[in-house]
């Protein structure tokens, strides 16, 4: 599944993938110059050095107990974790209020995990809530549960 959809970034390192994944998904959302030889598994030598950093031991593979520790050291990043390509296939959403979203997609059958690009795309839905995680036609006939009190906006603002 990941190598027919261009909105998936397969991950090509065979250790530490998780780290690789975040940190190609950091530097797509931070419009790092080294983001392009990230996607394509060059120059990636930083996740020993975010390893080594947090405290993090990928030897056994990176469960939920990993990502939430990711999610304590990426406090400005929401991490979120597909099992599959629907939206209610979340294996963890990070609790942090914030619009820099980090998609991950985890392989089952191979233990590994990828990057989510573009998630509409990735799903094959025309409109996906980041509030609610629910899809639908379009935005404007969404009826979201989350919502701000103030502003009435959906997803609901920061502020």
């Amino acid at each position: 599944m990941v190598h027919g959809k261009r909105s998936i970034i397969e991950v090509k390192s065979k250790t530490n993938c998780l780290a690789h994944a975040l940190l190609i998904a950091i530097a797509r959302l931070k419009n790092d110059p080294v983001y392009k030889s990230y996607r394509k598994g060059w120059k990636i030598r930083s996740a020993v050095h975010l390893l080594e950093t947090t405290g993090i031991d990928l030897q056994n593979g990176g469960g939920i107990p990993e990502i939430r520790r990711f999610q304590d050291h990426y406090t400005e990043f929401k991490i979120v974790v597909y099992r599959g390509l629907n939206c209610d296939d979340i294996n963890f959403e990070g609790q942090v209020t914030s619009e820099k979203r980090v998609n991950l997609l985890y392989d089952e059958d191979n233990r590994h995990y990828h990057v989510i690009v573009n998630l509409t795309g990735a799903m094959s839905k025309r409109y996906i809530c980041e509030a609610c995680n629910q899809s639908c036609r379009s935005g404007v006939t969404h009826r979201c549960r989350e919502k701000c009190t103030d502003c009435i906006s959906i997803p609901p603002c920061v502020t």
